[in-house]
C-alpha cells in the first residue's frame, strides 16, 4: 500500500519545500514533514464520538503500557517544535487532538515523568487520555519494510533502475484544494508520465538512479510498500525512503488480476501476486504497468533497527505504528485495537494493543480502516501479506486536565 496522505496545518507561516505526492504535499514546520492537502473525506464521521471507560478496551490491563511511553515522548518532541495552532487533522467532530496546542498538557505531564513502572505508565494514559468508540467494525490491513538486494551502480544482475524524484515533477492546489501532480507543458499542467511511459524510458538519461535492483517485481512491490531497505553486495544495508509519486491514480493490482482471471478472488495476496509475475517474465511488465501509480526515492542513510520516518516525522515502531485516515483521526492519536492477527500456519491469534497514528496511506480511508506497520522480516512481511481483518477500534483524546481518578 502506498503511504500517503492528508494533512492541513492552520498556521501562517510559510511552505519552505514541497516534497512529495503520494496525493499530498509535504510542508516542514520546525523541522517536521507534515502533509498539507484538500480534505476529499470531511463529512464521513456523521456523528459525534461515544466516551467509554477503560473497562470496555478488552485486554486493557493486560497491556505493557510503559513500552508506549517511549512512542508518546517522541511524538511529543515532534509536537513540540509545531506552533500550537497546527492542525494535525482529523474530523470536526473530535472534541480534541486535532490541534497541536491540545496535546500541550499531556506533553507537559510526560516531560515530569523520569521512569514509569507498568502500572504507573497505565494509570499516566488512563488520567491523560479519554477512550472514545471510533468503529465497532473497524477493517484493519498491514504493511511492512521490505529488504531487496540492490547496488548502487548498474552491473550484473543489477539492471532495474530506482529512481530519484524528476525535478518537473510538481503539484499544484486542484479541484477542492486536492493537491494535483503533474508536469508543466507549453504553459498548461498535463498529467505526469504513467507506469508504462517510465518503464519505457521516459525518464532515461536525466541521472535520477539512485540504485538499481535485480527486477521489476522488486521494485514494483518496493513501490507498493513505500519505504524498504537495499543490501549492497559488500553487505551494507541503506534505507530508501518515499519521496513522491506521479499522481497517477492507485490501481490494487490483485483486483486487476481477479478480473483477468489469473488469479481467484480468495486466493490474492502478496506471495501470490508476486509467484504469478514471476512466473510470467513474459507478461509481468504489461500486468504491473496495469497500476500507472509510480513512486520514487531518495537514499536515507544507513538503515537503523528501527522503522523508516512515517508522514508525522517519527520512526514508525512495529506493531504499534498504524496508517489511518487523516481527515478522521488526527496524527499522533493513540489507538485501541481489538482484531485478530494470522499466523504463518493457517491460524490466528487474538490481538489487542495500543497503537498510534503515524502514517497515512493512499487506500486508508474511511473511519476505522487501520494499516498495522509490522516491521521488517519474514513474520512481518507474512502479517502484511494476510492480514485483512475486521477489529473494534478506540480512539484515545488527549485531556486539557487529568482525569480525577484512574483506574487501579
Amino acid at each position: 500500500m502506498i503511504r500517503a496522505g492528508a494533512l492541513q496545518p492552520l498556521v501562517r507561516h510559510k511552505m519552505r519545500r514541497m516534497l512529495r505526492g503520494r496525493r499530498a504535499r509535504i510542508v516542514v514546520l520546525g523541522g517536521i514533514a507534515l502533509i498539507c492537502t484538500g480534505w476529499g473525506h470531511g463529512a464521513i464521521m456523521a456523528k459525534p464520538l461515544r466516551a467509554v471507560h477503560y473497562v470496555a478496551l478488552s485486554g486493557w490491563r493486560a497491556e505493557t503500557a510503559s513500552v508506549v511511553l517511549p512512542v508518546l515522548r517522541a511524538q511529543c518532541r515532534r509536537i513540540g517544535q509545531l506552533p500550537p495552532e497546527t492542525l494535525l487533522g482529523g474530523a470536526e467532530k473530535l472534541p480534541s487532538g486535532r490541534y497541536a496546542g491540545d496535546w500541550g498538557a499531556v506533553c507537559a505531564a510526560l516531560q515530569d515523568m523520569t521512569a514509569a513502572s507498568p502500572v504507573v505508565a497505565r494509570h499516566f494514559v488512563e488520567a491523560w487520555f479519554r477512550p472514545y468508540i471510533l468503529a465497532e467494525q473497524g477493517e484493519v490491513t498491514g504493511y511492512f519494510q521490505p529488504v531487496f538486494e540492490a547496488a548502487l551502480r548498474p552491473g550484473g544482475a543489477y539492471q532495474t533502475p530506482l529512481y530519484a524524484r524528476p525535478s518537473d515533477l510538481v503539484s499544484v492546489p486542484g479541484v477542492k484544494s486536492v493537491t494535483v501532480s503533474g508536469r508543466w507543458q507549453d504553459g498548461h499542467m498535463v498529467p505526469y508520465y504513467d507506469r508504462a511511459e517510465i518503464d519505457h524510458g521516459a525518464l532515461r538519461g536525466r541521472g535520477l538512479e539512485i540504485a538499481w535492483l535485480k527486477s521489476p517485481v522488486d521494485r514494483f512491490f518496493l513501490q507498493v510498500q513505500g519505504s524498504g531497505v537495499l543490501v549492497l553486495p559488500d553487505g551494507r544495508r541503506v534505507a530508501v525512503g518515499y519521496d513522491g509519486r506521479n499522481g497517477q491514480p492507485y490501481v490494487p493490482l490483485g483486483r486487476a488480476m481477479v478480473r483477468d482471471g489469473v488469479l481467484a478472488s480468495g486466493t490474492v495476496s502478496m506471495e501470490s501476486i508476486r509467484a504469478w509475475l514471476e512466473a510470467h517474465p513474459g507478461q509481468a511488465n504489461a500486468m504491473m504497468e496495469r497500476n500507472p501509480n509510480y513512486v520514487f526515492f531518495h537514499l536515507d542513510g544507513e538503515a537503523s533497527a528501527v522503522g523508516p520516518k512515517g508522514a508525522f516525522g517519527v520512526p514508525l515502531m512495529p506493531w504499534r505504528s498504524v496508517a489511518v485516515d487523516r481527515a478522521v483521526v488526527p496524527f499522533g492519536a493513540p489507538l485501541w485495537v481489538q482484531t485478530v492477527l494470522p499466523l504463518a500456519d493457517g491460524t490466528s491469534e487474538k490481538w489487542q494493543h495500543l497503537v498510534f497514528a503515524q502514517d497515512v496511506g493512499t487506500d486508508i480511508r474511511g473511519v476505522g480502516r487501520l494499516d498495522l506497520f509490522a516491521g521488517a522480516g519474514e513474520q512481518a512481511a507474512y502479517v502484511a501479506g494476510h492480514l485483512h481483518a475486521t477489529g473494534r477500534v478506540m480512539i484515545l483524546l488527549p485531556r486539557a486536565v487529568p482525569a480525577g481518578s484512574a483506574t487501579p
